[in-house]
């Protein structure tokens, strides 16, 4: 996406420039021609507006009061204003400054919108955008502040059931590296003298003592390094790919995270086809939501659409259905609710993955105990053994 700057004739024959966002300027110039201009030049901007961070601005207590504004009666844009002038945050203004500029300018709110893809996704324009053609923006609004705190209910739920094992973990590694950076060499100083009678097991601790001892700042290098590849592993897009390819091969959790994926993929096309979103424009929009090796199925889904294939039928042909959403498909098909079933069927298997998630976290818990507990103890075990040794020679 790149910053043009459009010359138009507005209302009065005035020449104003305008400013959009769009794939090239071919695309800038529809863009303003949508908006009722006539377009005169359109020029690549020498400069961007300042992006902010998806992370930074408060989409949905954004959408939240919007909607509060405009179903007290306020026009657009003196709410528009309005949360402007009560904003705090320099970065959070500067966007909503900006929408008030555009807005007043004549254009569509929608077209506001995206001159900040960074910040408003594309579901949330595209469907301001089908409001902005039916009347009915405090509905789409709700919609879309219902659809987000479901996605982030169960994201809660999987974070939660993350919580414990992460904090065992990370309690194991610190008990695990006091005993390896403090405690062994200080058992290993007294084992030194007696190298002949000690297990392999026992050796290797003094080795790993003496190491210490020459090179003192080997451990702050270490847990450094580790930190920092940790760090850039984790922010790595070939290493999230990785890590979904093998977590898709353990048969149990694989098959869930299809499910999860299929799920956000359900209720984004749900909120979407009762935002007044076409069902090829809703399937294709919400591409994004799916994992990379989905996406060319669900391209084939909407060929088949458009070729004049059902619905349910393509979509059971690329394995992106249930048995379950399969009947519901079917059921609102027939009877052209689609969006309803498909936020049905999403909702349906939010209270499966929720289940699952609790009977993991409580088979998983007790299992991160006990490998952390055997590696601990196979620490201790290796300090101690000598003593027995050193006893059983001396008798």
């Amino acid at each position: 996406m790149h910053h043009y700057t459009v010359k138009v004739l507005r209302a009065g024959r005035q020449v104003v420039s305008l400013e959009y966002v769009a794939l090239d300027e071919l695309h800038a110039a529809a863009q303003a021609r949508r908006d009722g201009f006539e377009v005169l030049l359109v020029r690549v901007k020498s400069w961007q507006f300042s992006k902010v961070r998806k992370q930074t601005f408060p989409l949905l207590s954004f959408s939240q009061e919007l909607r509060t504004l405009v179903d007290a009666g306020i026009p657009l844009l003196e709410a528009l204003r309005t949360l402007a002038e009560k904003e705090r945050s320099h970065a959070v203004k500067r966007v909503l400054d900006t929408l008030v500029e555009v807005v007043n300018e004549g254009r569509r709110f929608s077209s506001a919108l995206e001159q900040f893809p960074d910040v408003f996704p594309q579901l949330f324009v595209a469907t301001i955008s089908a409001s902005e053609e039916t009347g009915d923006m405090s509905p789409a609004l709700l919609r879309y502040v219902i659809y987000q705190e479901q996605l982030n209910e169960i994201k809660k739920k999987v974070f939660n059931a993350l919580i414990y094992p992460v904090l065992l973990f990370v309690v194991g590694g610190l008990v695990s590296l006091f005993l390896l950076l403090y405690v062994v060499p200080k058992f290993a100083q007294i084992y030194e003298d007696h190298r002949g009678a000690l297990s392999w097991s026992s050796l290797l601790l003094v080795e790993w003592s003496k190491l210490l001892t020459e090179y003192s700042y080997l451990p702050a290098v270490l847990i450094l390094g580790c930190a920092m590849s940790l760090f850039y592993i984790i922010r790595s897009s070939r290493f999230h790919r990785f890590f979904a390819d093998v977590i898709r091969k353990i048969p149990a959790v694989g098959e869930r995270l299809h499910l999860y994926q299929l799920t956000r993929f359900y209720r984004t096309v749900g909120m979407l086809l009762r935002s007044g979103i076409p069902l090829v424009d809703a399937f294709e929009m919400s591409a994004g939501i799916l994992q990379t090796d989905l996406r060319p199925k669900l391209a084939q889904v909407v060929l088949e659409i458009r070729q004049g294939f059902g619905v349910t039928h393509s979509l059971e042909k690329q394995h992106l259905t249930t048995p379950v959403v399969l009947r519901m498909l079917s059921v609102g098909e027939r009877s052209g609710n689609m969006g309803e079933m498909m936020e049905r069927a999403a909702d349906f298997h939010d209270e499966e993955i929720a289940r699952w998630l609790e009977w993991f976290s409580r088979l998983f818990e007790p299992l991160l105990m006990l490998v952390i507990g055997v590696f601990i103890g196979a620490i201790v075990v290796a300090m101690y053994l000598p003593i027995f040794e050193l006893i059983g020679d001396a008798n």
